[in-house]
């Protein structure tokens, strides 16, 4: 049996006031456990990896061509092996999540919640390019944040 946490948790940021590592691990274990998303947590793998604008912007150049910070990434490994299936990686820019936060009078936990859900529905194939796509995916992100808590991050 699978022994590892499903989901591994990186701070590459200096940036001080994180939410705490468990929460993180629940935001994106909910995701997995999801009736919708029918994953086994116990043998999916993905990684959260906190990071400063710096990186941010590297990732989001090299890989979107777009030469700034942006709130989360997601990239796509999903590995099958014998007893784990790895997603891959959800990467969440620490300033730019707490200055939104801030902008859309949230709490920061629940824009982090938000970003880990919204990033990790992305691993899985969900995307937003169309608009039926895009209500699909918001609304699966409304139910599971509701599932922890958490008011729906598209109300004004």
């Amino acid at each position: 049996m699978l022994t590892a946490m499903p989901v591994d948790v990186q701070i590459a940021s200096v940036v001080a006031d994180l939410p705490a590592l468990s929460r993180i691990k629940t935001w994106g274990d909910a995701v997995l456990r999801h009736p919708v998303v029918k994953l086994d947590p116990a043998h999916t793998t993905l990684c959260v990896r906190l990071v400063d604008q710096e990186e941010s912007q590297a990732l989001n150049t090299r890989y979107r061509n777009v030469d700034k910070p942006t709130n989360v990434l997601s990239f796509t490994a999903d590995v099958s092996l014998p007893d784990e299936r790895i997603l891959g990686d959800v990467v969440i820019c620490t300033q730019v999540v707490g200055r939104e936060a801030v902008e859309q009078n949230k709490s920061s936990d629940d824009h982090y919640a938000h970003m880990v859900v919204h990033g990790t529905l992305h691993l899985l194939g969900y995307d937003h390019q169309r608009d039926e796509d895009a209500a699909h995916m918001e609304q699966l992100e409304i139910d599971i944040l509701s599932d922890l808590g958490v008011l729906n991050p598209y109300q004004t």
